[in-house]
């Protein structure tokens, strides 16, 4: 019985080792390609793509490792009843809820990668990643600074700047602010410097000239000054970021503070479905091997093959994670339905009795599976 377990379960693996290489790399390529345009698009260099890619790492594992053990748990039931290993197993008087325990340990080593997934590598990855970002927004030298160029950081802005001396100091400043329908401001400074500030870097202009000109009456206005300030943290965006919940520790959830919590602007019900959503989303790749398995292996025998029941199964996650996205929302306006993150998990153990009840109704003699069609016996 244990060469058998262990058979099934190396199997699982080795599937699931191929599924997940598999969806990680088509999924991290798709979401590397969009963040390639963006980030080296604003001046950065390939090495701050590279970082910020492995950042996004752990949530495209955190996405992709249930689905990859229920097309594992798919791949290795179909190709077992094709070679009526099945039928031979169950000939040897091993019950088909028996077959199920080492789906069931397949399930729980998956859930075990991402319940380390979940309480450590997430949060860490999210705060560096949130970090990083804030960063490069407020690092405009690449994006606003090059000289010699017509750069557009923002929509309505234009920026031109002829020279940038070796002490930082920027040399014939042009902008042109048409933000705001129907008027447009353009400034014309003979120097300009950038300064911090507590909303983000700010472009102080010296010796210089606004333009304002306003559509609806043709007119123009003129304004000289010898110092002008200019907000640039709003066209970066701000100098801070609001906190995520998801950025927290576990221990930090078990035992939050109310005050901090005010102060980072995330809820009692932010924090208490997180922390039950964590515990909750391991034990979901449990269920989805165990659907996948037996919606195959309960099928009947057709030489069409069993589309008709993975098909069936897929669409049986999805109205689980319809469910799951409904409950959720009521969870997040109330605190003491955190535990409708364990949604998903209660709904997928429902499917499988009901499956294995009805495949037992139906055929009217416990679990014994029908020899396939040609089968050796």
């Amino acid at each position: 019985m244990r060469s058998i377990d262990r058979y099934l379960l190396v199997q699982l693996l080795t599937v699931f080792a191929f599924f997940s290489l598999v969806l990680i790399s088509v999924y991290w390529v798709n979401r590397a390609a969009r963040l390639f345009d963006a980030i080296v698009g604003d001046g950065q260099s390939f090495w701050v793509f590279l970082e910020l890619s492995a950042l996004t790492l752990p949530n495209v594992i955190r996405v992709v490792l249930p689905l990859s053990a229920f097309a594992a748990a798919v791949y290795v039931a179909m190709r077992m009843t094709r070679d009526n290993e099945l039928v031979v197993l169950q000939g040897t008087g091993l019950s088909f809820v028996r077959m199920l325990v080492p789906v069931a340990v397949f399930g729980l080593v998956v859930a075990v990668m991402l319940a380390f997934l979940m309480h450590v590598l997430m949060p860490l990855s999210r705060m560096q990643l949130a970090e990083r970002q804030v960063q490069i927004a407020e690092n405009i030298t690449a994006r606003l600074l090059r000289s010699g160029e017509f750069l557009q950081p923002a929509d309505g802005i234009v920026v031109f700047l002829r020279d940038i001396t070796p002490e930082g100091k920027l040399v014939d400043v042009f902008l042109s602010d048409s933000r705001t329908a129907g008027t447009r401001v353009e400034y014309n400074a003979a120097s300009a410097l950038l300064v911090p500030g507590a909303l983000g870097p700010a472009l102080v202009m010296l010796d210089g000239v606004a333009l304002i000109y306003r559509e609806g009456p043709d007119r123009l206005g003129t304004l000289s000054f010898d110092e002008l300030t200019f907000d640039v943290g709003g066209l970066i965006g701000p100098a801070g970021r609001s906190a995520d919940v998801r950025e927290l520790p576990t221990p930090l959830l078990m035992s939050p503070d109310a005050g901090n919590l005010q102060v980072m602007g995330i809820t009692m019900a932010d924090v208490r479905f997180e922390l039950a959503s964590r515990f909750a989303q391991p034990l979901l790749a449990v269920m989805t091997s165990l659907i996948g398995f037996v919606a195959i292996c309960l099928g009947q025998f057709s030489r069409l093959g069993a589309w008709r029941q993975v098909m069936g199964a897929i669409i049986v996650l999805a109205l689980v994670q319809l469910a799951s996205n409904a409950a959720s929302g009521f969870a997040l306006r109330n605190a003491a339905l955190a535990w409708l993150a364990f949604v998903p998990v209660i709904l997928g153990a429902g499917v499988v009795v009901t499956m294995l009840w009805w495949a037992s109704r139906a055929r009217g003699r416990g679990w014994t599976a029908r020899p396939a069609s040609g089968a050796l016996t």
